[in-house]
């Protein structure tokens, strides 16, 4: 019995053990910044997403420490999984991550892994930061460009929105690249794991939702300076405020709307959100 890879659901199977298995390691057990003690007795709650035919999944399975849940999409998938690993049955949520209410499968703290499929994996990332004070940790593999953007530093080109929003919650470590090679079928690009670690940040001390909407709307058109780019959210600004045009004039003076966003770090967006409030 074999799992047919579809391409509407981004399928490309890890075939690599040896890859399949570091992996699985790279999930630390006990877990960064997480007072609860996991061992076998007392086992780290995880998920994985898009298990397909459990390549990964046998390896996380052989860690007692680790209590292991499954989310699959795939029908085909789901069924392969329980005739080949039978101790599943009862962990494995049928069902779309992305449209998953997670906190109804874990009441607390959980962490997250999986061979992410590419064509969604921006919007996994943005599901979890939903989740953000549940998810302590997530180990993933990932187009490798999507991995280097998320694990970039300021001032480059691949600098942008998911670096912004990820890095403002977790430490992110760029572990190892994966080949076109290890899969089946082969994807056209090279992959990556990552490893993402919840930092110590509680709150912003901005507003999220405004966070959000100020990273994304000057990534947007990142070619601009934020004096162009967030033109709509400063007229709101001064809408707001009642400013003349001087006022407003004085205000986008600031040498920041001046930048790119790209040159921006996480404290600097949120001393740009402070300033729109």
């Amino acid at each position: 019995m074999e799992v047919r890879a579809k391409k509407a659901l981004g399928q490309h199977f890890l075939t690599d053990l040896s890859i399949a298995q570091r992996i699985a390691e790279a999930l630390t057990v006990p877990c960064p910044g997480v007072d609860t003690v996991y061992n076998a007795e007392n086992p780290m709650p995880a998920l994985e997403v898009g298990p397909g035919m459990g390549v990964l999944t046998q390896y996380v399975l052989q860690r007692p420490e680790v209590d292991l849940r499954m989310v699959e999409i795939d029908t085909e998938s789901v069924d392969y999984l329980l005739v080949h690993f039978p101790q599943v049955n009862g962990k494995l949520i049928e069902a779309d991550f992305l449209k998953l209410k997670l906190d109804s499968f874990f009441s607390d703290k959980f962490c997250v892994i999986g061979n992410f499929p590419y064509n969604i994996s921006s919007q996994i990332f943005f599901k979890i930061l939903d989740y953000k004070e549940q998810v302590p940790q997530v180990v993933c593999m990932i187009q490798k460009e999507v991995a280097e953007r998320i694990a970039e530093k300021p001032g480059t080109k691949t600098y942008g929105i998911l670096s912004v929003l990820l890095q403002a919650w977790y430490d992110i470590e760029y572990l190892f690249t994966v080949g076109e090679g290890a899969f089946n079928p082969p994807p056209k690009v090279k992959s990556a794991v990552i490893r993402l670690v919840r930092n110590d940040r509680k709150e912003l001390g901005c507003d999220e939702a405004l966070f959000k909407t100020v990273v994304k709307t000057g990534f947007n058109q990142r070619r601009k300076t934020l004096r162009n780019s967030l033109k709509p959210l400063i007229r709101a600004k001064a809408d707001r405020c009642s400013w003349t045009e001087e006022q407003l004039a004085g205000f986008i003076a600031d040498p920041v709307f001046e930048l790119r966003p790209e040159r921006l770090s996480v404290e600097d967006f949120i001393a740009l959100t402070l300033k729109l409030a």
